[in-house]
C-alpha cells in the first residue's frame, strides 16, 4: 500500500556535513544586507537565517527533505538557509541573494524528486517557505500560505465546512505552493480538473523583490504560475483558491488481482472505462511486483474514489466494467475528510481523527526515482502483459496509471501552462529502495531507465510528454550557458508541449537577467548577436 500516496516514509539517520569550512564572510554580507532590507536587528534573526555553523541549519535544511538521494554528505548544501516567517524576510531574501550574486533554491514542502529545491552544484542559498501556513477559510474561498501542506488545506476546510473540498494531491505532507504552481492534481480530476483550475488570486515576490499580487502581476505570470512552476519567475507567497462542493457520502473501495486472476484482462478493460466514465468516479491503478506461492507475478490493485453512495458506483461499474468483479463488501462508505484519511493509507478511516492530516513528518526520506509518461491510445493486452513480465524482470518497480476525461479534459489545452489534458491517462514510474551508497543508487537508477525504455512504444512521442510534479532530470538539464534557450527547450517540450513558447516569452519579460533558474527552470529567450547587420529590405 505504499504506493498509494508515494512519499518517501524512510527514517534516515544520515548527518550532513560540509568538506569545507563556511565562509564567514558571505554570511557576515548576507546578513548585512538582510538587516538593512528588514530594518530588523541581527539578534532577532537566529531563527530565520542559518549559516552552516548554526546549531538551527541542519534541523532547518533536513526537515523538508524527502529523497534520501539528495541526504548524504556528498550532496551540495547552501551557504544559507533562510527560513523566511515574513513577507519582508522573503524580499530581502531575493535582493540580498541578487546583490551577493548566489543561486536561491526556493523550497515549500520539500516532495521533490530530484532536490531541484534545495540542491545545486553552485553555490547557492535555500529560501524555505514551509513557515508560511496561514490558511484563511471564508465561505467558498481560501487563501492558503506557500508552505501550508495539503493536509493543513484539507484539514481547515474541514474545520469550517464539511460540504467542500479542494482537489488537490493524495499526500498530506505535500507543500501547496509547489504542488498548486505545478499543476497539481488528485482523485477528483475527473469531476474538477486540476487544482489550478480553482486559483483565482495568489501574491509572488518578483526579481525586484516587489510583493504582487495578480492585479499587480499582470494575468501572463498569473497564467505562468498556475501550472508553468512557480519557481522560474518569483516566489510564490500564497493561492487564493476557490472550493469545490462534496456530498455528504462518499464511496472508496480496492480490487486486487494478480496475473494468473486475470489482471491483465482488468487492466485492458480500464483503459476504456476509466477516462470515459461518471466524471465523480476517478479510479487509479496500481502495478507491482510481488512473490505469491513462491512464485513471482504482478499485483494490479484498482484505488478508486466515487463522489456518491456504494450503491450508485456498484450499479454503474457492474454494467460497465464486470471485469472488475466489483462487491459490496469492496466499498467503504465514507464522509470526504475521511476519504482523504482512506488515500493516506489509513484503511479504517472512520477511526482516525482528522487531526493525524496536521503531522507534517519532519526529516523523513528514503531513496527514490521517478520518472512519467501519458497514454493516448489504449495498449493492447499483448502490451500490457509484455509491461507486466518486464516489471518482473526489473523488480521493484512499480507503475501507478491515473484516468484523464472528464472536468479535466473539458478545459482548453492553453488555458494554464499544464497541456495534456486530452490524453487518456498518466503513468508515474515509482523506484524506492532502503540500500543506501552510491553501488545501490546506481543500480536502481539504471532499471529505472531500463523500465522507462521498455515503457516507450506505449506512450506519447516526438516530444515524449512528462509531468512537471514528477520531476526528471533524466530528460534534460540547463546549465544557463550561451545554449540556455535550446537546454530549456529539451525539456520545457516535453513538460510543457505547445506552452513551452507562451512561458519563456513570460520569462523574459519578468525575469530578462535568469536569476531565478534551476536545472529545469523556463529559459529567457536567446539574446540576439550584438552587431547583426540588418536584413536587406525585400
Amino acid at each position: 500500500m505504499k504506493l498509494l500516496c508515494l512519499t518517501f516514509v524512510f527514517l534516515v539517520s544520515t548527518t550532513l556535513t560540509t568538506a569545507t569550512p563556511p565562509d564567514a564572510t558571505i554570511y557576515q554580507n548576507f546578513l548585512q544586507c538582510f538587516t538593512t532590507q528588514t530594518r530588523a536587528l541581527p539578534n532577532t534573526l537566529a531563527d530565520v537565517v542559518f549559516p552552516q555553523t548554526a546549531a538551527g541549519y541542519t534541523p532547518a535544511l533536513r526537515n523538508y527533505i524527502r529523497n534520501a538521494r539528495f541526504n548524504t554528505t556528498a550532496s551540495p548544501k547552501p551557504a544559507i538557509v533562510i527560513v523566511a516567517r515574513t513577507e519582508a524576510h522573503v524580499q530581502a531574501a531575493v535582493v540580498c541573494t541578487k546583490t551577493l550574486k548566489f543561486q536561491l533554491k526556493t523550497r515549500s514542502g520539500g516532495h521533490d524528486y530530484e532536490g531541484v529545491s534545495y540542491v545545486s552544484n553552485l553555490p547557492f542559498f535555500l529560501l524555505d517557505m514551509s513557515s508560511f501556513r496561514d490558511i484563511t477559510v471564508e465561505g467558498e474561498t481560501a487563501w492558503i500560505g506557500a508552505g501550508v501542506t495539503l493536509g493543513e488545506v484539507y484539514y481547515r476546510i474541514w474545520e469550517k465546512t464539511k460540504t467542500h473540498g479542494f482537489p488537490a494531491g493524495v499526500c498530506p505532507t505535500v507543500g501547496a505552493g509547489g504542488h498548486i504552481s505545478g499543476g497539481g492534481y488528485g482523485n477528483m480530476i475527473r469531476k474538477y480538473g486540476l487544482s489550478v483550475d480553482y486559483v483565482t488570486d495568489a501574491k509572488i515576490v518578483d526579481v525586484n523583490g516587489r510583493v504582487l499580487d495578480r492585479k499587480g502581476m499582470g494575468e501572463d505570470l498569473f497564467w505562468a504560475i498556475n501550472g508553468g512552476g512557480g519557481a522560474s519567475f518569483g516566489v510564490i507567497l500564497g493561492f487564493k483558491i476557490k472550493l469545490v462542493p462534496v456530498p455528504e457520502t462518499v464511496t472508496v473501495f480496492r480490487v486486487q488481482k494478480n496475473l494468473d486472476e486475470n489482471a491483465v484482462d482488468m487492466v485492458h478493460k480500464w483503459q476504456f472505462v476509466a477516462p470515459k466514465t461518471d466524471p465523480g468516479l476517478f479510479m487509479r491503478v496500481l502495478l507491482q511486483p510481488v512473490t505469491r506461492n513462491k512464485m513471482q507475478t504482478v499485483r494490479a490493485s484498482v484505488l478508486a474514489l466515487f463522489l456518491g453512495k456504494s450503491s450508485e458506483v456498484l450499479s454503474l461499474l457492474n454494467k460497465d466494467f464486470p471485469e472488475l468483479g466489483l462487491k459490496q463488501e469492496n466499498c467503504t462508505e465514507l464522509t470526504w475528510i475521511q476519504s482523504v484519511l482512506w488515500w493516506d493509507n489509513h484503511d479504517n478511516a472512520t477511526l482516525v481523527k482528522p487531526e493525524v492530516l496536521l503531522e507534517r513528518n519532519l526529516d523523513t526520506a528514503s531513496y527514490g526515482k521517478r520518472k512519467s509518461d501519458f497514454v493516448e491510445k489504449e495498449i493492447t493486452k499483448e502490451g500490457l502483459d509484455y509491461l507486466m513480465k518486464k516489471m518482473i524482470e526489473v523488480g521493484k518497480i512499480g507503475l501507478v496509471f491515473n484516468p484523464y476525461g472528464g472536468k479535466v479534459s473539458e478545459v482548453a489545452t492553453t488555458k494554464t501552462p499544464f497541456p495534456h489534458r486530452t490524453k487518456l491517462y498518466k503513468v508515474q514510474h515509482s523506484m524506492n529502495w532502503k540500500d543506501p551508497g552510491p553501488e545501490a543508487e546506481t543500480s536502481f537508477l539504471e532499471k529505472a531507465k531500463s523500465f522507462y525504455s521498455y515503457m516507450a512504444p506505449f506512450v506519447t512521442k516526438n516530444p515524449r510528454h512528462t509531468y512537471l510534479n514528477y520531476r526528471d532530470l533524466d530528460i534534460g538539464v540547463n546549465t544557463h550557458g550561451p545554449n540556455s534557450y535550446r537546454e530549456g527547450e529539451v525539456y520545457g517540450r516535453k513538460y510543457f508541449g505547445e506552452n513551452f513558447d507562451r512561458l519563456v516569452k513570460v520569462k523574459s519579460t519578468v525575469d530578462p537577467e535568469n536569476f531565478f533558474r534551476d536545472e529545469q527552470s523556463i529559459p529567457t529567450l536567446p539574446s540576439k548577436p550584438a552587431n547583426t547587420p540588418a536584413k536587406p529590405a525585400l
